[in-house]
């Protein structure tokens, strides 16, 4: 009797031990899921010297975030802005910082949030791979690679 006892206290401790490796498994998973980027590219500029554009979608982790900076190789300087319309003007914002919620979906696109892109190599052609990086409070640095578009190309200026 004494050990059919003991038989069913482990059965039901190995039961406890399971589900709570499972539940910190999980756990640990969610905290760890950073934000992602994708479909990054950069318009180069029509007039050399001129600054560039670099445009992504940032796909928000499982916690909420907030991308801090994008950062680009020296002697290359990024700002982030957003294009807002005032009545009949439209202008360019500086963005400190930008809130990325749970799962959201924000895009950097034409016409809206961007990063300016001062001193790119005058020699930068279509085709070219600009490593950025990504700055978040909590999930720390994303590098991406950032295709680069002719200033020129039609394509270059649509909304995505």
């Amino acid at each position: 009797m004494a050990s059919r006892r003991m038989g069913i206290l482990a059965c039901i401790g190995a039961v406890l031990l399971l589900a709570v490796a499972l539940m910190t498994g999980r756990a640990a998973h969610s905290a760890t899921a950073r934000p992602s980027v994708s479909d990054a590219w950069v318009r180069l500029p029509v007039v050399p010297g001129r600054p560039g554009a670099a445009y992504f979608m940032i796909m928000g982790g499982a916690s909420a975030d907030r991308l801090l900076a994008v950062d680009v190789m020296t002697p290359m300087r990024a700002e982030m802005h957003a294009t807002v319309k005032q009545g009949a003007r439209t202008t360019m914002q500086p963005l400190k910082s930008l809130d990325v919620g749970a799962g959201a979906h924000i895009m950097f696109e034409p016409g809206g949030k961007h990063v300016m892109l001062y001193g790119l190599p005058k020699t930068a052609k279509p085709g070219d791979r600009i490593p950025l990086t990504l700055r978040f409070e909590r999930a720390g640095a994303v590098r991406i690679d950032a295709v680069a578009r002719s200033g020129s190309d039609a394509g270059s200026h649509a909304h995505h």
